[in-house]
């Protein structure tokens, strides 16, 4: 299963395989879902957070005991909170943020669903993401769930990536194509 979807593979994949797995046996697919959705939450405001996940100076001691207090402030229990102590037990937890990404893509597939990272330059309102999920369930024929990052870089538009496709209407990739074109006409 793992093999064909190139979001599901190397270290990441094997951890997200796994749990989705164990979870699918549990009948816990959604609890786990939103225990590591709020995890990745926790990851993105915490900037404290993410450096104890990704840096290598701390002992797997430390990650253990500092992510155990994170996990029961946050209320994370049961397969979510065993799958992160057992990427931090086994040295792996800098891996966490690929793991639930490529869980998320198990899930999807698994209840039928397309997932598209969608980069916009600001937050989209409820209308404008209602919109987006409408024509992307126009062109798969799936319920679509969106993972919408913020990049003011790329100044106005969206990038939405599909499983392979991708589609660039991003102001900044325009404005590129147009100074490659005035550099060869000149």
């Amino acid at each position: 299963m793992a093999a064909e979807d190139s979001s599901v593979s190397g270290v990441a994949g094997r951890y997200a395989t796994a749990l989705f797995e164990l979870a699918r046996d549990a009948k816990a697919v959604d609890a786990v879902k939103a225990d590591l959705d709020r995890f990745d939450a926790l990851l993105t405001e915490s900037p404290d957070l993410e450096r104890l996940v990704r840096s290598p100076v701390f002992t797997s001691d430390a990650q253990g005991k500092a992510l155990a207090a994170v996990l029961d402030k946050a209320g994370i229990g049961g397969i979510a909170a065993n799958f992160l102590k057992v990427l931090t037990a086994n040295r792996r937890l800098f891996a966490v943020r690929g793991a639930i990404k490529a869980f998320r893509a198990l899930v999807a597939r698994f209840k039928g669903e397309a997932s598209a990272d969608v980069t916009v330059a600001e937050p989209l309102s409820d209308k404008n993401l209602e919109a987006l999920k409408t024509a992307l369930k126009a062109v798969t024929g799936k319920d679509v769930t969106l993972n919408v990052t913020v990049d003011p870089a790329i100044i106005g538009g969206l990038v939405v990536k599909l499983g392979s496709r991708m589609v660039d209407s991003s102001l900044r990739t325009k404005l590129n194509s147009i100074k490659h074109a005035m550099k060869e006409a000149g």
